[in-house]
């Protein structure tokens, strides 16, 4: 019981006091995952607008392979980033391996598939609506696409918090890619999870305070912006 008062003692201290190493792990997480969403974004919501309104073959099958893509296991997916990132590896002479951006691309391989599979169900819904409207206005398909992209960009953003939502939550493919590098690849969840293991409860309880702050932020931002397109849509 004393161990446990003392870990919370030192835990409020770390927190009233920015401590220089949580806040360096702090900001250090939210850069990784925030340019992960960024780059997810830039790529999963075209592709989900794209299968979501356009007609061409293959376009179950890939729907289906977005769907099933969710559910990617983090762990896996940090494997086959550090095959590709490894000396032995196709890219290894870049020398990305146990940096941020090798982190920020296993995020990134991770977070596409949820972001391009949610904006599908939700620009197909928004298409059954619109479409025969853009029909009628002759409007062709790459156009409709970015169409449905503005129209629909209040839920679209849920599904862009949903991914930084999990970039942020995920431990398993950053310790793997990032190794956990004092003052270079140190993140939030792998910090966790390693302090605990060696009994330093003091710096793992604050960074889990500040991780479930954030992911109830996120929670409660996507509850707000499904309020704001429920009415724009209403």
């Amino acid at each position: 019981m004393d161990e446990f008062s003392e870990s919370l003692r030192l835990t409020v201290q770390l927190l009233v006091s920015l401590e220089p190493e949580l806040v360096e792990i702090v900001s250090l997480s939210l850069s990784v995952s925030v340019s992960a969403t960024v780059l997810a974004a830039l790529i999963g919501l075209p592709l989900g607008a794209a299968v979501a309104v356009l007609r061409f073959p293959g376009r179950s099958a890939l729907t289906a392979l977005l769907n099933a893509s969710m559910g990617l296991p983090p762990v896996v997916v940090g494997l086959a980033v550090y095959l590709l990132l490894s000396r032995a590896g196709p890219l290894g002479e870049l020398g990305l391996l146990f940096t941020p951006q090798a982190m920020v691309i296993a995020q990134c391989l991770l977070i596409t598939p949820l972001i391009a599979a949610l904006a599908r169900q939700t620009l197909a819904d928004l298409d059954e609506n619109c479409r025969e409207q853009l029909q009628v206005l002759d409007t062709r398909p790459l156009n409709m696409v970015g169409a449905l992209l503005w129209d629909g960009r209040f839920s679209l953003i849920t599904a862009v918090l949903a991914g930084f939502g999990r970039a942020i939550a995920e431990v398993g493919a950053v310790i793997i890619v990032g190794g956990n590098i004092s003052g270079v690849t140190r993140v939030m969840t792998s910090t966790i999870a390693l302090e605990t293991s060696k009994g330093n409860l003091a710096l793992a309880l604050a960074l889990g305070l500040i991780l479930v702050t954030i992911t109830l932020s996120i929670n409660l931002l996507v509850t707000g912006v499904q309020n704001v397109a429920t009415r724009r849509y209403a």
